[in-house]
């Protein structure tokens, strides 16, 4: 019996858990972007005017990575897409500036995403536009009351501003500024500035209406949002494990360790997505044997996620190559943050071998390259000067890219650290 009850329990922590994944991976769009009413109101009807009402329209939506804008145009979309004029009448085309790279790519894209494939088959267009005129045109109905409105969505909009002559988006603005197709062009991104990049001729044709994703959540909200994406749906097979679970999760959400995890997380960055990654890494500690969210695991999550991830690196390196970061601080102090070069380093690391040759094994010069060598393939140095240059390499001039507090942070750390190398980080002078 209590084989099959503990059976029954692992069962319900693996769905929780699955559960918590999907949401926490944005695999699934919550049941309405959270506050962000008024735009989505915005869009919403926006879109419904085009799809219902065959009006073309364009608008951008702007706001920091991470701040909703997919999240937000999927919520809407699935709206759009459960009202019965738009379900079968409305042609979706994504569009991603870092894929669609130039304008002959992106029409390919859009004859695939409109099933035209066929249709153009091997016909020989004058020019771009005459294309997309084509493509649109075999989208009318049989009937000549209307042609289906299309719905363009341009992720990374800005990269599109780069192409050779806005062709792309000057004929998709010209199109909605026609009566010709109803359509819609979407386009989001995260650059304040976009309108600057557009030629004259395709800034004239945009409606000049955006939609700015800018956070105003409060801290209350926050971790509302934290209980509210911790919580089990009320339709969970199990309602016992389920009640257990949101209790356990509110009674967290009080706990004052875990109000200053999230305040601090709050303070750093108020997207959902590096809340999301720390929740996330919160709920892969759960297991049969700890099958409840506790402030450890938040305390765990949180310490994984702000990780200096050059001091993790310090911590893999070897005694020689640790010495060489040394000698470089120093010659940091020394000098004030100038540049060196690796002979610099390793007169500096001579110096402190002859002084302590006792306890550290005697390097020939060639194994002291070869680890500043490897230094350099970590980006731990950087050289100064990124051109062609003729110099000799041991008097290539470079810079170390970690702080002070990294380098002693990393030393505390470090297993079975000689002390005589602890001791010279320490001392003011090499």
């Amino acid at each position: 019996m209590s084989k099959r009850r503990s059976l029954t329990e692992a069962q319900c922590v693996s769905l929780a858990q699955k559960l918590l994944r999907e949401r926490l991976c944005h695999q699934k769009l919550p049941d309405r972007p959270l506050a962000l009413d008024s735009q989505y109101k915005h869009l919403l009807e926006l879109l419904r005017r085009t799809a219902v009402h065959g009006e073309s329209n364009s608008v951008l939506i702007v706001g920091p990575r991470g701040s909703g804008k997919t999240m937000l145009l999927g919520c809407v979309l699935r709206e759009l897409m459960s009202l019965k004029e738009a379900q079968k009448n409305v042609l979706l085309v994504e569009l991603n500036g870092l894929l669609q790279t130039d304008d002959k790519i992106a029409l390919k894209e859009i004859t695939r995403q409109l099933h035209l494939e066929n249709v153009v088959g091997d016909k020989v267009f004058g020019s771009f536009a005459e294309n997309l005129a084509f493509l649109l045109e075999a989208l009318k109905k049989g009937d000549k009351s209307s042609s289906r409105p299309v719905v363009f969505v341009l992720d990374e909009f800005d990269l599109f501003a780069h192409h050779k002559n806005q062709t792309l988006l000057y004929n998709l603005l010209d199109v909605s500024q026609s009566a010709q197709t109803p359509v819609a062009v979407l386009g989001l991104t995260c650059r304040l500035d976009v309108l600057e990049l557009l030629e004259k001729r395709v800034k004239s044709r945009f409606s000049h209406r955006q939609i700015h994703l800018f956070s105003s959540l409060s801290f209350a909200q926050y971790v509302d949002a934290v209980r509210s994406q911790l919580s089990l749906p009320p339709d969970f097979p199990d309602p016992k494990f389920s009640d257990a679970w949101n209790h356990s999760v509110t009674k967290l959400c009080e706990e004052k360790s875990v109000e200053e995890i999230l305040r601090r997380h709050f303070n750093s960055s108020k997207d959902f997505r590096s809340l999301h990654s720390l929740l996330f890494l919160s709920v892969s500690r759960v297991s049969v044997s700890h099958s409840t969210l506790h402030e450890a695991d938040l305390l765990e999550a949180s310490r994984l996620i702000s990780a200096d991830s050059k001091a993790i690196i310090l911590h893999g390196l070897s005694i020689l190559e640790l010495c060489l970061i040394i000698a470089m601080k120093h010659l940091n102090d020394t000098y004030d943050g100038e540049p060196f070069n690796f002979q610099m380093v390793h007169n500096e690391f001579k110096k402190f071998i002859q002084r302590k040759s006792h306890s550290i094994h005697k390097f020939e010069k060639p194994v002291v390259m070869k680890a500043f060598e490897h230094l350099l393939q970590l980006e731990l140095v950087r050289p100064v000067d990124s051109g062609v240059c003729k110099v000799q390499r041991e008097y290539q001039l470079m810079r170390l890219m970690l702080e002070h507090g990294q380098v002693m942070e990393a030393l505390q750390r470090y297993p079975q650290c000689p002390t005589d190398v602890k001791q010279w980080a320490l001392s003011a002078f090499a």
